[in-house]
């Protein structure tokens, strides 16, 4: 009996994409998720020939197996195989990967691309199928290889110098050394004195003092282009007494009507700036959560709906049906006046754009956030709201502002140069954009709008002071980055490309070379180490310059303008160069006048997972090693818990792993057990406290402190009061209320509003 043949196979990325696609195609199509990448470079060894053309050994990681042999099953049965990947290099490489994966180069495939997951969209994508695209396949094979050189080349001589597991890439070791080199601007910078002489004034006839405004002294009235430096306390002083003794009249006042132009719609670099500033978000975050809306969500009886377009992209154009259905709501929503003559363009000024070639916007500016609130959860609904916000503000209508400037004589009594004071105030007019949005700002940026409210002034009134202020002040250095200025630094220079954003700010994280606080960004030790040893032995793959002449070099090859190994043979041949040069490099080992305990010789600082520590110098043949002074382990903190296997109190200690309780009797007993978070409620089966666990997949849940024993578990959070209607255990809705906290009970159908605040989690 022949096997009966599908219509078509579609294979996308994820399953929740695949959820999305199959409701809009129907069961006429049978999809299949890859769950991402299917063929990679293998872990274990470098995975590319480079004495043979630089040709990459692709391997199917272990884990993919299952996935791969279930697409090659279900292509025997299928006609057409729809690879329906993402519109990026990336996913087009995944598309030519799972051809040779899945054994379809002898069956009927095409390639199919969409920026936004709406039955419209794909329809129409499927209505026009295409070849794969080798050179932007060839365009992410050059980067994967490229990133691979320098990973499997560069790590190996950090480990040799510092430690094992540290790792070196061709973006992130440009962005940390952005880190490090702003830190040394900070610490190297030498403050400058200023003063500032803002003058109190009011108008000659008015008696009120409430009736005052402020002016800053800017100059000299007869040489109004000669800006005053006010550099030390002698000075502001010598200038305040010409003001107190002065005679104040306007010498001119100019009204205009400003402008201010609403931002344009996301592209990847500037959402993970936005949603740093106005939700906190780090760029992984933002991505992860962004990738859901792309992907798809049920909404109900709709079922699953893909909310925005695709979300790594570095194009500003819109779509036209987009631009007319987002005009025609803004009229109807806010107004005819809020509808500017024309739709607005955007031009992007992103080095070497590439990817997708449409802004991020909702797939429907008819599904108003408050439409969808209730199906999503916290993070999906905050950041659709702000995608959507920012792209129908993005065709609204310019703000008006009325901007009044005021240029004031100071006349001294002595025969000193009169001096010149300004005053200015900026007065909303017309909303405009800003009815629906104003793009967040970073520290010490401010709105100076209807802050010196200005009475009726005309040319020669006269002015009277009610007082001087004059003001300190010191240059400030330059900030540290933040997740969102280190993302658009990054961008601005032309390093790395919208899929590498979110990955390389997490990875230099995650590698311990910098650390978060607060929100700024800053070096630690080891980050700053690696750093001055890359730039010493490699500085040309660690400087910014070459970095962005290497994406401009992808691009070439993306346009087709190249092939891709002459790319890679002019990068890793000097790459060769400088590891030969560096072989012979002096280890890092700061001596030091200790001695070892046990054979005498000098005790070193080295580097382990935990930080630096002492070593001896005969290292292997002496193993003795000691904490550094002032870089001890911290103190073990004690608990009420009592140890398992002996009874022994047991304390809270740290490890590689993070916190963890262990015996007080160690090493005698070993006992120990990971260190929990209470919920403050009881397991409703034994009464045991509910603990937040962790599931294999990094999924929060929780269950009672004495499993195995007991094995309940509920995925909600769950509350202290007990259900108004049987007493049964009560869990946090996922979908909330601003202010109001909502449960639904685990035994009976009760589901309603909660009276009380969600108890502070504490240690178990």
């Amino acid at each position: 009996m022949t096997k009966k043949k599908v219509k078509s196979l579609v294979v996308v990325e994820s399953p929740a994409k695949a959820r999305t696609i199959a409701a809009i195609l129907g069961p006429e199509y049978e999809i299949r998720a890859s769950v991402g990448h299917v063929r990679d470079l293998p872990k274990s060894a470098l995975g590319v020939d480079t004495e043979q053309d630089f040709q990459p050994k692709y391997v199917i990681p272990r884990q993919k197996a299952s996935a791969v042999k279930e697409i090659r099953q279900a292509a025997e049965r299928a006609s057409t195989i729809y690879l329906a990947t993402d519109p990026d290099r990336e996913g087009e490489a995944i598309a030519w990967h799972l051809v040779a994966a899945a054994e379809l180069e002898g069956k009927h495939h095409v390639r199919v691309v969409f920026h936004e997951i709406t039955p419209e969209a794909v329809r129409e994508a499927f209505s026009h199928p295409r070849g794969i695209d080798m050179q932007l396949v060839d365009a992410q094979q050059a980067r994967r290889v490229l990133d691979r050189l320098v990973g499997y080349r560069l790590s190996p001589f950090l480990w040799k110098q510092v430690r094992r597991g540290l790792s070196a890439g061709r973006v992130q070791s440009v962005a940390a050394r952005l880190v490090v080199e702003r830190e040394r601007e900070i610490q190297g910078f030498t403050p400058r004195e200023y003063w500032t002489i803002d003058a109190h004034l009011a108008k000659a006839q008015d008696g009120s003092a409430e009736q005052g405004f402020r002016a800053r002294l800017v100059g000299y009235a007869e040489s109004k282009k000669r800006k005053l430096a006010i550099e030390n306390q002698i000075e502001a002083e010598r200038l305040s007494a010409l003001l107190k003794g002065a005679a104040y009249s306007v010498l001119a006042v100019q009204q205009k009507v400003q402008s201010s132009r609403p931002a344009a719609p996301f592209i990847t670099s500037t959402l993970q700036q936005e949603a740093s500033r106005r939700l906190g978000f780090s760029a992984k975050r933002t991505m992860v959560v962004a990738q859901q809306l792309y992907e798809g969500l049920p909404l109900g009886s709709r079922g699953e709906v893909g909310l925005i377009t695709y979300m790594r992209t570095d194009s500003t154009q819109v779509a036209e049906v987009a631009l007319r259905e987002a005009r025609e709501h803004i009229g109807a929503k806010f107004g005819k006046e809020f509808v500017p003559s024309s739709p607005r363009e955007y031009r992007r000024k992103v080095k070497g754009a590439q990817e997708a070639h449409e802004a991020i916007r909702p797939t429907s500016v008819l599904r108003e956030p408050e439409a969808v609130r209730r199906y999503l959860n916290n993070d999906q609904n905050r950041l659709y709201t702000l995608i959507w916000q920012r792209f129908l503000a993005s065709q609204m209508a310019d703000a008006q502002f009325d901007q009044t400037s005021v240029e004031i004589k100071a006349t001294p009594e002595t025969d000193a140069q009169a001096l010149l004071l300004r005053a200015t105030n900026t007065q909303l007019r017309f909303a405009g954009y800003k009815q629906l949005y104003e793009e967040g700002k970073d520290n010490g940026e401010e709105e100076d709008e209807g802050k010196n409210p200005l009475p009726a002034l005309a040319a020669d009134d006269s002015l009277r002071l009610l007082d001087l202020f004059p003001d300190q002040h010191f240059t400030e250095p330059p900030p540290r980055y933040t997740e969102a200025s280190l993302v658009k630094a990054l961008e601005e220079k032309g390093i790395g490309r919208p899929s590498t954003y979110a990955p390389t700010v997490a990875t230099i994280q995650d590698r311990g070379y910098v650390e978060k606080e607060g929100r700024q960004l800053r070096p630690t030790d080891l980050g700053s180490l690696v750093n001055d040893l890359l730039v010493e032995h490699f500085p040309d793959f660690v400087d910014e310059g070459f970095t962005v002449e290497m994406e401009n070099e992808l691009d070439e090859i993306a346009s087709g303008e190249r092939p891709w190994q002459p790319v890679v043979e002019q990068f890793y041949r000097p790459l060769e160069r400088a590891l030969d040069a560096a072989k012979d490099a002096a280890l890092q080992r700061e001596v030091t006048d200790q001695k070892c305990d046990k054979c005498g010789k000098p005790m070193v600082v080295r580097w382990g997972r935990r930080g630096r520590f002492l070593a001896c110098s005969g290292f292997p043949e002496c193993r003795s090693s000691r904490p550094l002074e002032g870089e001890e382990e911290p103190q073990p903190e004690p608990t009420d818990e009592k140890c398992d296997e002996c009874d022994a109190p047991m304390v809270i200690r740290s490890g590689r792993f993070g916190r963890f309780l262990a015996c007080t009797r160690y090493p005698e007993c070993k006992g120990r057990r990971p260190l929990l978070t209470k919920t403050g409620a009881s397991c409703p089966r034994d009464g045991g406290d509910l603990v937040e666990r962790r599931s294999r997949k990094g999924r929060t849940f929780y269950g009672c402190v004495n499993y195995p024993k007991c094995d309940f578990v509920v995925w909600s959070k769950p509350l202290t009061t007990p259900c108004p209607q049987c007493g049964g255990l009560l869990t946090a809705e996922r979908q909330q209320e601003e202010g109001k906290l909502k449960g639904r009970c685990s035994a009976c159908d009760w589901r309603g509003e909660v009276e009380e605040k969600e108890p502070a989690s504490t240690p178990a």
